[in-house]
């Protein structure tokens, strides 16, 4: 999306659960342990991967993405389908998703992203937008 800014990919915290669950350091049922709103959130509002649960490699996972911001108001804290959150972007200056991959067999759930969205992104981008103007007071 082109207003994706502050990434911060979790995929080095998720080896390192899953090298503990294979070394017997941490049991399954730990991380195994989606509650049953992640788990329906991921049914109706979720984004199926081709990509295999890492415990039962039975089903694949599905992403769901939460959103958080003040402009939300009471919609912060919802999960949306992918393609909605264009549209929100372009709608609201700023907001923060919060990415998780589900299993719906096994319970197994990890954060795997989060990224800022929103115009403040496009102003930044464009010559003259509030990040042209900041460097300019600088010069």
């Amino acid at each position: 999306m082109r207003t994706q800014r502050q990434v911060v990919d979790y995929s080095l915290q998720r080896r390192a659960v899953l090298r503990d669950v294979h070394s017997g350091r941490v049991g399954v049922h730990e991380v195994c342990d989606a509650s049953p709103y992640l788990k329906n959130a991921a049914r109706f509002h979720g984004e199926p991967t081709e990509e295999r649960c890492p415990m039962c490699r039975r089903e694949n996972l599905t992403l769901v993405h939460y959103i958080y911001g003040d402009e939300l108001k009471q919609s912060a804290g919802q999960a949306r389908k992918l393609a909605e959150l264009p549209m929100l972007a372009m709608t609201l200056s700023e907001f923060q998703v919060y990415v998780v991959e589900v299993c719906q067999g096994c319970s197994w759930n990890h954060l795997v992203e989060q990224f800022l969205l929103g115009r403040e992104g496009l102003e930044a981008d464009e010559p003259g937008g509030d990040s042209g103007r900041r460097r300019g007071a600088e010069r």
